[in-house]
């Protein structure tokens, strides 16, 4: 793009009422003066929801989990107290079982809290990329300075 181009394209914007800059976004219907919202957009009630979720998963699997093992391991134990080979098996799937478990309960546990942070990164990002972008306009003036404008 030439200097001339770069020059017409500014003047073309500053006719239109502003000469901000808007990427990728609408305007703020309410008119406000923010920090505007992009694409990526978290809001509390997605978050809370996934919350709920993990944590009513962790909460019922850990309590149905618990009855499945507690089963498991008595029914090897009567197995393998009777001679049954398959009560030595059953007792080694109830223990793989409880490892499974662990994972998904950590897993929940994992999403449930980190969700908090989640929000406040996004937000951190979105208001330096608006910051970073706003700087602009100081840049432009710089140019404009070095010109003689």
């Amino acid at each position: 793009m030439a200097w001339d181009e770069w020059e017409q394209l500014k003047a073309e914007a500053a006719q239109r009422r502003s000469a901000q800059m808007q990427l990728n976004q609408i305007a703020d219907p309410g008119g406000g003066s923010g920090p505007p919202r992009g694409d990526l957009t978290v809001s509390q009630k997605d978050l809370k929801a996934v919350g709920d979720a993990a944590y009513e998963l962790y909460k019922d699997f850990n309590q149905y989990s618990d009855l499945a093992r507690t089963s498991s391991m008595a029914a090897a134990e009567g197995l393998a107290g009777q001679g049954f080979l398959i009560g030595e098996a059953l007792d080694h799937v109830a223990v793989r079982w409880v490892d499974q478990v662990r994972n998904l309960l950590d897993a929940c546990v994992h999403i449930y809290s980190h969700l908090d942070f989640t929000k406040a990164v996004h937000k951190g990002d979105d208001e330096r990329t608006y910051a970073a972008l706003s700087s602009i306009s100081t840049l432009d003036k710089g140019f404009d300075q070095h010109r003689g404008y």
